[in-house]
């Protein structure tokens, strides 16, 4: 029995990660959003079960097939138990009762397009201007992306009891809000709440593509789910907008290296160091498609100038291409600051002017408490000054709290002595 407990283990998170948020938003179709409590309880109890008889009798043929039935029935008993369909959804939802028993099946079910459907209905629902915008993107990341408190916390590098505290509130104005989760899109599709859907999931990405959970560098499921869910916007043709291609473009350049950025050990594998022949070229040219779509119209987004500086990045043959990135840096930085985008400007800058002006350039940024800082100035400073090399490389190492980080910044300081 042990080698099956063991196995198991293995599974469910990795099927939580990739159903729970799937089956939550279907339910909160059938009950409506201001039950969203609700279809959160029936999900988890679902997995309960599920590490319960999995243990005994050991995974399933198809588990998640097991997990979809599990819930159907576990919402039947919900329904009939708290009487919800009497008094909660009986117009949203045609059914006929024949011999009291409640037949729901042909309306509910967890198909592939009514998956699809319920979480773009539902982050649309989620993202609702009864919450300011940084809530929404909160709720949205927990309730469709199934991202943790914590998870939260880093993609806004704010603390944990914040983000708490934030969620609370967003959960307690939808549940006063008298809107109605409809099984479509909701009409109000306009530029501002489209805007915060598409930051979800490029929040969504970037906790794949640059992970700070679960000690892993990179998630691609996080990554895949995000693409998917973009490309679901622009099947739309009321999100099929040159930004949501732009942020698909850059999605996909991005996603073309993820086999190439990491070794077996799940360690970073700096740029100039990266295997080429393992970029995707399928998504090169996905890219490619998308950004030409993207610049069909006048409208120039941080996506844009990303997804430009991500084009650049997969033609390694254009020997001026750093000229290009630095001027998108340049752009970018204008018109949306953060941290990150300042330190790898910084980077940039070195490359086309040399790494003693990349440093002044970072020391000017004064970031001394992020493990990044430190770990750019290492990496500028070994082909000049070795002890200040190690040094900030040192600072680096213990501002880091990845054990994968960790060895990949000490691997870094262990060269400089070659």
């Amino acid at each position: 029995m042990q080698p099956k407990e063991t196995e198991h283990t293995g599974l469910l998170p990795h099927l939580f990660r990739l159903e729970y948020s799937k089956m939550t938003a279907v339910l909160c179709r059938l009950f409506g959003l201001h039950c969203i409590e609700i279809a959160e309880d029936i999900v988890s109890e679902t997995f309960l079960k599920a590490t319960e008889a999995w243990a005994e009798h050991g995974i399933p043929e198809n588990p998640t097939a097991w997990l979809y039935t599990v819930a159907k029935n576990k919402t039947k008993d919900q329904l009939k138990r708290h009487n919800l369909f009497e008094t909660k959804i009986r117009a949203t939802i045609p059914v006929t009762i024949g011999d009291n028993e409640l037949q729901i099946e042909q309306e509910f079910d967890f198909t592939r397009q009514i998956i699809a459907d319920s979480q773009l209905a539902m982050i649309f629902a989620v993202c609702h201007p009864v919450n300011a915008t940084e809530s929404q993107i909160c709720l949205a990341l927990q309730v469709l992306c199934g991202f943790s408190v914590e998870e939260i916390a880093n993609a806004f590098l704010a603390k944990t009891e914040t983000i708490k505290k934030r969620l609370l509130r967003a959960r307690a104005n939808l549940r006063t809000d008298e809107f109605k989760h409809t099984l479509t899109l909701p009409v109000d599709t306009s530029p501002a709440r489209l805007d915060a859907v598409l930051r979800v999931l490029y929040l969504l990405f970037n906790e794949g593509y640059f992970s700070k959970t679960d000690d892993h560098l990179i998630r691609k499921e996080l990554c895949s789910e995000a693409i998917r869910l973009t490309l679901v916007l622009t099947g739309n043709s009321r999100t099929n907008t040159t930004q949501t291609n732009a942020l698909l473009a850059l999605m996909c350049f991005q996603s073309s290296r993820l086999d190439a950025r990491s070794n077996e050990a799940g360690e970073a594998i700096l740029f100039e160091e990266q295997d080429k022949t393992l970029w995707s070229k399928e998504l090169i040219e996905k890219g490619n498609y998308y950004l030409v779509n993207a610049c069909s119209g006048n409208d120039i987004t941080k996506y844009h100038l990303e997804a430009g500086i991500a084009y650049w990045h997969t033609t390694p043959t254009d020997t001026n291409k750093w000229e290009h990135i630095l001027q998108l840096y340049n752009q970018l930085i204008v018109l949306e600051y953060s941290p990150m985008t300042a330190l790898n400007r910084a980077f940039a800058i070195a490359k086309v002017n040399g790494n003693k002006e990349g440093i002044r350039e970072v020391k000017k940024l004064n970031l001394g408490e992020l493990n990044y800082y430190h770990a750019l100035l290492g990496y500028l400073y070994a082909e000049i000054d070795m002890d200040k090399a190690r040094a900030h490389y040192n600072k680096a190492i213990q501002l880091t709290a990845s054990t994968k980080e960790k060895n990949t910044l000490q691997k870094a300081k262990e060269r400089l002595e070659k």
